[in-house]
């Protein structure tokens, strides 16, 4: 079985490819165009703390702080607009979205959550550009303080570090099927 490719895990376990199969995968290497960074303002103490970490997990992959954009938005609900209009600009090989959204005592948690994760992936989807999701959704206050706190336990570093290898293996799908047609 081959091990594969790449730095920490995101979840428990590793996954094992079987021998004689082809593997694409991303690396965590920045040498790539500009990364964009949308960030919800509202519960912007935890917010503050994700861009900290995502722009930690960039420059770590080798992105050049210069080479970072980081588009402001009020709230999580108005994250995959950013996300969608960035990515649309062509001018990023990968978004990383950052929010919170801490339940409260009405159903508007559950409606925004559900918005966001699903347009989040429609950006991604319809413009074929990655974007990271590094929205928290907790119950507690706490509990987000927890979720932002430094080092790669930062959701926001976990999702930097995701959007960079999604770019990569983007990339080399691309050189890959460039290959196979020739």
């Amino acid at each position: 079985m081959t091990e594969p490719v790449g730095t920490s895990e995101h979840a428990v376990g590793r996954l094992r490819v079987p021998d004689g199969v082809g593997v694409v995968s991303g690396s965590p290497d920045g040498a790539l165009r500009a990364v964009g960074i949308v960030v919800a303002r509202f519960n912007g103490e935890i917010t503050s703390q994700l861009l900290e970490g995502a722009i930690a997990a960039l420059e770590e992959a080798g992105v050049e702080r210069g080479r970072i954009e980081v588009v402001q938005v009020p709230g999580a609900f108005e994250l995959p607009l950013g996300a969608m209009a960035l990515a649309k600009t062509r001018q990023y090989a990968c978004i990383v979205a950052l929010g919170c959204v801490i339940r409260g005592e009405t159903p508007h948690f559950d409606y925004i959550c559900s918005a966001v994760a699903h347009g989040l992936m429609e950006a991604g989807g319809d413009t074929g550009v990655p974007v990271a999701f590094g929205v928290l959704t907790t119950d507690t206050e706490a509990q987000a303080a927890a979720r932002a706190g430094g080092g790669p336990d930062n959701k926001g570093f976990e999702a930097g570090a995701a959007a960079i290898e999604m770019a990569r293996l983007f990339r080399e799908l691309r050189t890959a099927s460039v290959k196979l047609k020739s």
